[in-house]
């Protein structure tokens, strides 16, 4: 009895994972595949968390970044990292460091460095390194890449790029976010709907590297074959 018992509830249980899953705001939801021009991502889908908040910066290609010797002067160097993620270092050779932050690189170095040199102190620096950026694309005024500074949301990152256009689907802005080389996540959002009820809390706040794409409406798409006398008639048709 007590064996039947214990089966029906382990069964009990684990039926209830996918449940509880769906339920905890800490469960991050698979990312679809990069996403195709016939998008179905739902509004009520929720985005992926890429990155913890606060996380260190990592080292990307083009980043410059100073190596410093207290000891071993000689040593001191200005390296950038290549297209491929590697650098070259001086008495060290070629090393991939694309993806380290700079806490993880300073031991890289002294682990590299502590075959030649006596427990070596490397100080490292960045110097110049990729601003956190985003696109604006689609019936904005000025698409283009902008970059951010402090937080901005989308509706924020729609003036920036000069607003939408009189063309303008404002119901379904689409905002991209790359989870990792090969995958994408797509949300839409109702920016005309948020504007109208005056309520901005569910605007969201943007990571650097997102995209966001603004669609025409269903007036823009049929103009090329409305006679200019008749626009009139079609000037309501909702977006």
């Amino acid at each position: 009895m007590r064996t039947r018992l214990g089966c029906a509830v382990g069964i009990l249980l684990l039926s209830a994972v996918p449940l509880l899953a769906a339920q905890d705001p800490n469960v991050v939801p698979v990312a679809s595949k990069a996403v195709s021009s016939d998008t179905t991502t739902s509004s009520s889908t929720s985005m992926p968390k890429l990155q913890q908040r606060d996380a260190r910066y990592r080292l990307a290609a083009g980043d410059t970044f100073d190596v410093g010797f207290e000891l071993s002067p000689e040593f001191n160097q200005t390296v950038t990292v290549q297209p491929d993620g590697f650098v070259t270092l001086k008495a060290v050779g070629d090393m991939k460091v694309m993806g380290q932050t700079i806490p993880e690189l300073t031991q890289t170095l002294r682990t590299a460095y502590g075959k030649i040199l006596n427990d070596p102190l490397v100080v490292v620096v960045l110097k110049d390194f990729e601003k956190p950026y985003f696109i604006a694309d689609g019936q904005v005024t000025h698409p283009g890449k902008y970059e951010m500074r402090g937080v901005v949301t989308l509706t924020e990152a729609v003036a920036i790029a000069g607003g939408f256009t009189e063309n303008a689907r404002h119901s379904q802005v689409l905002l991209f976010r790359r989870v990792d080389d090969q995958w994408l996540s797509a949300k839409i959002f109702n920016v005309k709907q948020m504007r109208r009820k005056g309520d901005l809390h569910e605007d969201p706040t943007l990571k650097p590297g997102d995209m966001l794409v603004v669609p025409k409406n269903t007036l823009s798409k049929i103009k090329p074959f409305i006679p200019n006398a008749g626009l009139g008639a079609y000037t309501q048709v909702p977006y």
